[in-house]
């Protein structure tokens, strides 16, 4: 009984520390493509996908436009379904 609040607490620390970091990156563009697209998937993510979205903010912001924009990139980034689901994301913001 115990583990499960503890579980439930940790996903809930995720979730806050995921949304964080994706509404605070730095500059008002990706601020807003990384925060809709966390708010859309958020509460559809299992905890390893948590996992790998808290990974995904880890690549700098120009980096994640590109992958999200299907450019060119210096660096390889792993494909799963976060990943994926990034690169699908269309964000408008009209």
């Amino acid at each position: 009984y115990n583990i499960i609040i503890f579980m439930i607490i940790n996903i809930k620390d995720l979730k806050n520390k995921i949304i964080y970091r994706a509404n605070y990156r730095g500059t008002k563009e990706m601020d807003e493509l990384l925060s809709s697209f966390t708010k859309k998937y958020i509460n559809q993510l299992k905890k390893e996908e948590l996992t790998l979205l808290c990974n995904l903010l880890d690549y700098d912001d120009e980096s994640l436009y590109k992958l999200n924009q299907d450019l060119p990139m210096s660096i390889k980034i792993e494909t799963n379904k976060v990943v994926e689901l990034f690169k699908s994301y269309k964000f408008n913001n009209k």
